[in-house]
């Protein structure tokens, strides 16, 4: 029974003495082996941003209204299609009106999928 292990300090040391050797192991390989991160930049190339693809409608819609027009562009055409997506309800009520709400969200939904893919296949 006197030759029993306890927790603490016996397994306690075995468990720090593990995950230290484990940490300094990792952080050897890390810096033997480093990995690069991102892709390479070239400096010299003029600057195009682009948007993630999720955005890429609204980009696609500032390039088509620009100057005085850029307001109509970047707000008033999104806010038409989410508030039309607000009152899909509403539309959906009536003589033929599953029809209608069917044709204002098939419309947001092609204008949104055509925005998106215009830059897509441009390059």
């Amino acid at each position: 029974m006197e030759n029993e292990k306890r927790f603490y300090p016996d397994y306690l040391f075995e468990i720090i003495l593990v995950v230290f050797l484990t940490i300094e192991l990792l952080l050897c390989l890390a810096l033997l082996f480093p990995v690069e991160i991102g892709r390479k930049i070239d400096f010299t190339a003029a600057y195009q941003p682009k948007p993630e693809w999720y955005f890429l409608w609204l980009y696609q819609l500032v390039r088509y209204f620009h100057g005085p027009f850029i307001f109509v562009g970047t707000v008033i055409i999104p806010s038409a299609a989410v508030l039309l997506l607000i009152i899909l309800p509403w539309i959906d009520r009536g003589n033929r009106g599953k029809l209608k709400a069917l044709l204002v969200a098939g419309t947001v939904l092609l204008s949104f999928v055509i925005l998106t893919l215009i830059p897509l296949l441009k390059g």
